[in-house]
């Protein structure tokens, strides 16, 4: 079954972005490559537990698997060695892309105290844009009871598009809701 969002994609996004930018092709039409889930758990080194809450949050979030990320380099102010485990991650493509992007429009961010819509300004220059969100808890998937401590986590949406007016409105067409 198709998911939901990337049936609009192809029915109404894709036109709308013909007749906007005058492309020349269907395939110069921006889309969404994939989209990256971050969460960096700090308080692992001290308590490796937290970080087994952390991976299970996301995969609950996300309907995949967590990747546990490591340090790269020690850095001594922060306490941390190279090779520490500092986080988790996710990379959604295809189906679960659409079904989690439609979620996060739809149900999550909806949910989050006095929303008045995301940022305009949180474009990488490339077509990328970059989401903070301060609590888990507004996915639907997280039961309050269950949570040891509320988490932050960074979403990604990584597009195929040139420029940033591009890659605005492809996610304002899929349902991003940007602050006016």
């Amino acid at each position: 079954m198709i998911p939901r969002l990337k049936e609009k994609y192809e029915k109404e996004v894709v036109p709308a972005l013909l007749e906007r930018f005058n492309y020349k092709s269907v395939m110069e039409v921006p889309k969404l490559e994939k989209i990256i889930l971050n969460m960096g758990v700090g308080e692992a080194k001290d308590n490796p537990k937290l970080l087994d809450a952390a991976v299970s949050d996301m995969t609950l979030i996300a309907g995949q698997k967590a990747v546990v990320t490591r340090a790269k380099k020690a850095v001594s102010n922060f306490k941390i060695r190279a090779g520490m485990a500092i986080g988790c991650k996710v990379t959604l493509r295809g189906a679960k892309m659409y079904e989690f992007a439609d979620k996060l429009f739809n149900v999550a961010l909806p949910r989050v105290r006095d929303f008045k819509g995301v940022s305009n300004k949180a474009f990488d220059g490339r077509g990328n844009y970059s989401l903070g969100v301060k609590e888990q808890l507004i996915f639907p998937e997280i039961e309050y009871d269950k949570v040891e401590k509320v988490r932050g986590m960074d979403i990604i949406f990584v597009t195929t598009a040139k420029t940033d007016e591009e890659a605005k409105e492809l996610l304002r067409l899929l349902g991003m809701p940007f602050a006016q």
